[in-house]
């Protein structure tokens, strides 16, 4: 059952009550963690493309629920949020896949192209990598752009081995994330994303010059900019605006039939819940929305060393998978 706008029990730190704080801190502050080694597989998602997951195995293996774990935007397997759900999985008792996207966490090599947020196969793909080993009972977690691919998967028809999905600040609405980004109040974290799309990309154009060709006009001034003239081409889409229509999840999250949870604070400073979107999730039975008040861009920190969305997220598919 849908919950709207109830708060769940997530309170902020109280010298980190802000939307900006509660961003920031979610993306810098270290996870006090222990994870075991990790199983290195690289998984082919399409011809001549794979891509990398760290799996941590529970004592009972193939007996145990497996969460499979997705970042955000220029994110990878390392991020902190990554690491603290994984820690919080194995504690469940579940496996924990972090996946890394095509070209992150220093994968370049094992890809010819970037990725995008609309790449939900590559999901299916792994999600069907694990089936085919044995890993029949999996819940999907996503952050912000892993968020929106795993909302997506879920829309299009998520393969059966898929019991559960939890979402942290899915950019379900692209377009409107892309311009929100843009405002002059957020420019530090669009100019942190650009940069480090360009970087990625100036790495692909050595690589595979034939695919990326060198940026010799300007560079793009935003995200925006960026999928016009590399995501857009590359991809086959007619430009940005097609690119975000094609890639977003939220026109579907009507279809999304397995459990499902969206955890989305009101005062995100730039992937905003639509007014049409959270309409959409408040009258499907299989979604519970948690939107509480605060908690910034995937924040929800709640001290040091605590992260209220990271056990929330583990609970809810532990409980179902």
């Amino acid at each position: 059952m849908s919950v709207g706008t109830a708060n769940k029990g997530f309170s902020p730190a109280r010298w980190a009550a802000g939307a900006h704080a509660q961003t920031v801190l979610g993306a810098v502050l270290p996870r006090v963690v222990s994870l075991p080694g990790a199983d290195v597989h690289d998984v082919e998602v399409e011809a001549g493309t794979r891509v990398r997951l760290l799996c941590h195995w529970a004592a009972a293996g193939t007996r145990a629920p497996t969460v499979l774990l997705l970042h955000g935007l220029e994110g990878s397997a390392q991020s902190g949020f990554m690491r603290g759900m994984a820690f919080h999985a194995l504690a469940a008792g579940c496996n924990a896949v972090r996946m890394n996207m095509r070209n992150c966490g220093g994968t370049e090599h094992l890809s010819r192209t970037l990725y995008h947020s609309g790449l939900s196969g590559d999901v299916r793909a792994v999600v069907e990598w694990l089936a085919a080993r044995g890993h029949g009972r999996l819940g999907l977690a996503g952050y912000s752009m892993g968020g929106n691919m795993v909302l997506k998967l879920a829309a299009e028809g998520a393969p059966p081995s898929v019991r559960a999905v939890a979402t942290v600040c899915p950019a379900t609405d692209l377009d409107a994330a892309a311009t929100q980004l843009h405002r002059p109040v957020n420019r530090a974290y669009e100019l942190f994303f650009l940069a480090g799309l360009l970087r990625r990309h100036a790495r692909k154009a050595r690589r595979v010059p034939d695919a990326y060709p060198r940026l010799v006009r300007g560079l793009p001034r935003s995200v925006r900019e960026f999928d016009e003239v590399v995501t857009a081409p590359a991809f086959g889409f007619a430009g940005a605006a097609d690119y975000y229509a094609r890639a977003a999840a939220g026109p579907r999250v009507g279809e999304i039939k397995v459990p499902a949870l969206v955890i989305h604070a009101a005062d995100d400073p730039f992937v905003p819940l639509t007014h049409a979107v959270r309409a959409a999730m408040n009258a499907n039975p299989a979604i519970t929305l948690d939107a509480p008040a605060r908690g910034g861009h995937c924040g929800f920190c709640e001290g040091a060393a605590s992260f209220w969305a990271e056990r929330r997220v583990v609970a809810f598919l532990a409980e179902r998978v």
